[in-house]
């Protein structure tokens, strides 16, 4: 009987491929791996097994894996030690006799692409392609949820300022992300594949004013600065807050990525994977924004 595991368990999108598993999984099938597992509380109550393992105590991986066949990797959030930490989680599934990873990364991580997410999921997959073990990767798009934030500030403001430039973005909800992976998770035939889970439809800087606009019913210009300025813009009068600064270098890392293209792909894989179409940027703005 497989043992599939997930890592990262207590975030949103672990969670989420957790309950869609268990829609078709016998819940002792399941291993959730967290550093909080008193956050899975409810998970345990259903029977699933809830393990303490965290990247930054690569010692701890090893008995978190046990028993595993089959993992989802969900990727950390420490930018600048994420690579060590997924190699460590890498060698652990390896020495605890898991067969084969799910890693979740991103759109075109090889080199040059600037986004800064980019390098750390890029050796991520190299080093899940050199393990020996069997491997699938999917390549997230930028999730759909996130760009509520921006279209309540381009209404509040009626701008909509941006480094984009005339890229585009299919953007995905964390819905379809989470169903995709539960549906690699469960099924069979996906070794060595690279998937990109993107929505249905790219959009630019300009339809996506034009969406905010629907939504909010605000008039919104579109204003597209380069780089520094767009960090200026974001940073605003606290411009000696380091801790501000490096978020909107962050942000504008992504809108550059776009500008350049690597953010581009528009597939089908969420309704191939799922069985079911993707959600649209504008459902899941629309829910987001209500």
């Amino acid at each position: 009987m497989q043992q599939l595991v997930i890592t990262g368990a207590s975030g949103q999108l672990a969670r989420r491929v957790a309950e869609l598993v268990l829609e078709s999984c016998p819940a002792e099938r399941l291993v959730l791996v967290t550093r909080t597992p008193d956050a899975l509380a409810h998970f345990a109550r259903r029977g699933v097994g809830v393990r303490f393992g965290d990247f930054a105590q690569p010692e701890s991986l090893p008995a978190a894996f046990a028993g595993g066949t089959r993992m989802l990797l969900v990727s950390a959030t420490d930018l600048e030690r994420r690579t060590e930490q997924h190699a460590a989680a890498i060698a652990a599934a390896a020495q605890a006799g898991v067969a084969h990873v799910i890693y979740t990364s991103g759109l075109s991580p090889a080199p040059p692409n600037p986004a800064a997410v980019a390098p750390s999921h890029y050796a991520t997959e190299q080093r899940l392609q050199a393990s020996g073990l069997r491997w699938t990767i999917l390549r997230n798009s930028l999730y759909a949820e996130f760009q509520a934030v921006e279209a309540r500030r381009a209404a509040e403001s009626g701008v909509l300022v941006h480094n984009r430039g005339e890229g585009r973005v299919a953007y995905v909800s964390r819905e379809d992300c989470a169903a995709a992976a539960a549906a690699v998770l469960l099924g069979e035939g996906h070794e060595g594949a690279i998937y990109d889970i993107t929505g249905p439809e790219a959009f630019g800087a300009a339809e996506l004013a034009a969406l905010y606009e629907e939504l909010t019913g605000k008039t919104i210009e579109v204003v597209d600065l380069d780089d520094g300025a767009f960090v200026e813009r974001l940073v605003g009068d606290a411009a000696d807050d380091d801790h501000l600064k490096y978020g909107a270098e962050l942000v504008a890392s992504f809108g550059r990525s776009i500008r350049e293209g690597f953010m581009a792909s528009c597939t089908d894989a969420v309704a191939r994977l799922a069985g079911r179409p993707a959600r649209t940027l504008r459902e899941t703005l629309a829910a987001a924004l209500r």
